[in-house]
C-alpha cells in the first residue's frame, strides 16, 4: 500500500487510458510479413501513441532504482532490436519496480521486464528471450492490428500491449494481490484485449529468431516458457495444498496459447536452427541482479505469511487463520480461502473528514444505520453498518470501521463479500482481522524487512539446508526450487555451483 493519497484498486497487468482511434485507416506495409494491410496506426502515430502511454506506465509501476542493472538490461535489448525487423526505431527497454511477474510492451518501440519475472529467470540468454518475444509483437505490429481490430469492432483499445505471462502471483512472496473488488464477481482482467493465439505463437518465433541472430540459442525461447510453466504449477500445487481450487484458464489468458501448447511450438521452431552460439551467460546475469529486491518492498508496505507491515506508517495488520493478506498499490485485503469474504483497508485522505462520523458521512453517504463505538490495541475506531445508495440509486448494504493510525493518519476497514450470507459467515473473522490492527511494535518492526535476492553456493545439503536459513515461510524450499527452476523436477545444481537464495 502506498503512502500517497489512495484512489480506486488498479488491476495488473497496468491498466493505461483508452485509445480510441477514428477511421477506417490507410494501407501499412507490415515489417514482418512485407504484406500491406489496412491499420488504424502508421509508423508515426505507433511512436507517438507509444511515447505518451509510457509516462503512463513509469507512473503506474515506478522504475526500478538501479542504473547499473537497467543499462544492462538496455544494452540485451539493444543488441536485439537492432537485428530486428524495425532497427530504425528508438527503442526504450526499462525495468519496472514491480513484483509481478510480467513483461509487455508498447507500440512504438518501448519494452518492459519487470524485476518479479527477472527473479526467475536463470540467464542473460533468457532474459533475451523474454526480451525477443516482446520486440517481435512489436515488429509484427500486433498492437496496431489489435488496435485496428477493435476500432472495427467500435470500441475502445488499451495502448499497452500485454505480454500474455502475468500468473498468479505467489501471496507474500511476489506482492501479486487480486483487486477488492474481484470478490465475488468475474475476472476483470477478461475485459482486457488480448493478443490472438497467432499473434503470440508468432511473436515466439520472432523472439527465436532475434535471438539466433544476436548469437543467443533459440533454445533459451524454451527456458523462459518452462519458467511459466513452472509457476503455473507452483500456483496450483499451493492451491491444493490450503483446501483451494486451482486457478483455471477462464480469464483474458485463456485467448493465448497455453504454456503447454507454446512449448510444443517453440520446441519446434528451435530444432531448426543449428548454428554455433555463445554462452547463455549465465554468470554475467547472477551478477546483474545481485541484490534485486525480491517481493514486497518497504515503501509499499511487506506481506510477511499472515502479517502485514507498513514502516513508514508505522501500522500492521494480521490476517486470521486460514486467511490471506493480499497488499496493492492503494490498499490491503485480507480474504478468506474461499474468496468470498474480506477486509479491505486503505488509508484516508486528510480532506476526508474531521473525526469519524464526519469521514463516514464524507465517504460512505450512509442513508441509515448505526455506530459504534471500538477501539484496537489502543487505537480508537468507530464501526457503521446500514445502507447506502449506489450508483444506480438502489440500497446497498454496507459495513465499514474508521481508525486513527499513528501520525494522526485515519483509515477506512470495509467489509465485503459475495453475498449477505457470504458475509454473515465471514463476520467473526472479519472482526478479527480489524482488531488485529495496531502502531507496530519492536517485535513487529524485527521481522519488517525487505528481501533481497543473494548467489550463494549450492551446498551439499542441498536446497532443504538452504530452507533451514531462509526468510521465506514453511513452503521455503519449494520456493528456493522455484526461484532457481528445478520445481517439478528439474536437475538439481552441482555442488557449489551458483544458487539464487533470499536474504
Amino acid at each position: 500500500m502506498n503512502t500517497s493519497t489512495p484512489h480506486l484498486v488498479r488491476l495488473a497487468p497496468v491498466a493505461l487510458s483508452l485509445l480510441l482511434l477514428a477511421g477506417c485507416g490507410t494501407k501499412v506495409v507490415n515489417p514482418v510479413s512485407g504484406q500491406a494491410e489496412r491499420s488504424v496506426m502508421d509508423e508515426q502515430t505507433e511512436i507517438a501513441e507509444g511515447r505518451k502511454a509510457h509516462q503512463a506506465v513509469l507512473a503506474e509501476y515506478g522504475v526500478l532504482a538501479n542504473p547499473k542493472l537497467q543499462a544492462y538490461v538496455n544494452g540485451v535489448g539493444q543488441k536485439l532490436a537492432k537485428e530486428s525487423h524495425r532497427a530504425n526505431l528508438a527503442w526504450t527497454f526499462t525495468v519496472l519496480d514491480s513484483p509481478d511477474i510480467n513483461a509487455f510492451a508498447l507500440p512504438g518501440g518501448y519494452v518492459y521486464v519487470t524485476r518479479g519475472i527477472m527473479a526467475y529467470l536463470e540467464s542473460e540468454a533468457d532474459l533475451a528471450g523474454v526480451l525477443g518475444h516482446e520486440i517481435g509483437h512489436v515488429t509484427a505490429r500486433h498492437g496496431a492490428q489489435r488496435a485496428t481490430s477493435q476500432r472495427n469492432a467500435g470500441i475502445g483499445v488499451m495502448a499497452a500491449t500485454v505480454l500474455g505471462v502475468l500468473v498468479e502471483g505467489v501471496t507474500g512472496v511476489s506482492g501479486t494481490a487480486q483487486a477488492a473488488s474481484q470478490i465475488g464477481q468475474g475476472v476483470a482482467q477478461g475485459r482486457l484485449a488480448s493478443y490472438s493465439r497467432e499473434q503470440e505463437t508468432q511473436a515466439d518465433q520472432l523472439g527465436a529468431e532475434y535471438l539466433s541472430r544476436t548469437r543467443y540459442n533459440p533454445r533459451n525461447m524454451i527456458d523462459v516458457i518452462q519458467v511459466l510453466k513452472r509457476q503455473e504449477r507452483f500456483v496450483a500445487d499451493r492451491a491444493q495444498a490450503e483446501g483451494r481450487a486451482a486457478p483455471s484458464g477462464a480469464n483474458w489468458l485463456a485467448s493465448h496459447p497455453s504454456n503447454d501448447k507454446r512449448l510444443a511450438d517453440i520446441q519446434q521452431v528451435a530444432a531448426r536452427y543449428t548454428g554455433t552460439y555463445d554462452d547463455d551467460g549465465q554468470a554475467r546475469y547472477l551478477q546483474a541482479i545481485e541484490g534485486l529486491p525480491f517481493g514486497d518492498t518497504a515503501a509499499k508496505g511487506l506481506v510477511r505469511g499472515q502479517h502485514f507491515y507498513h514502516q513508514d506508517l508505522g501500522i500492521a495488520l494480521t490476517a486470521p487463520p486460514g486467511w490471506q493478506v493480499q497488499n496493492a498499490d492503494e490498499s490491503v485485503t485480507v480474504v478468506n480461502g474461499a474468496m468470498d469474504a474480506g477486509l479491505v483497508m486503505r488509508l484516508l485522505p486528510a480532506q476526508a473528514g474531521n473525526g469519524h462520523e464526519d469521514i463516514i458521512r464524507n465517504v460512505v453517504k450512509p442513508v441509515d444505520g448505526r455506530t459504534e463505538k471500538r477501539s484496537f490495541n489502543g487505537l480508537s475506531a468507530t464501526h457503521f453498518a446500514g445502507t447506502r445508495r449506489n450508483a444506480q440509486g438502489q440500497a446497498q448494504g454496507v459495513q465499514v470501521s474508521v481508525v486513527s493510525g499513528p501520525g494522526s493518519r485515519n483509515y477506512l476497514m470495509q467489509y465485503l463479500g459475495k453475498d449477505a450470507a457470504s458475509l454473515q459467515r465471514a463476520d467473526a473473522q472479519l472482526q478479527q482481522a480489524e482488531s488485529s490492527f495496531r502502531a507496530m511494535t519492536a517485535a513487529d518492526r524485527a521481522v519488517a524487512r525487505p528481501w533481497v535476492l543473494r548467489t550463494v553456493p549450492y551446498p551439499r545439503g542441498g536446497f532443504a539446508e538452504l530452507a533451514r536459513s531462509s526468510p521465506l515461510n514453511l513452503q521455503a524450499e519449494a520456493y528456493l526450487k522455484l526461484l532457481n527452476g528445478v520445481y517439478g523436477g528439474g536437475p538439481e545444481p552441482r555442488p557449489g555451483s551458483p544458487v539464487k537464495v533470499v536474504q
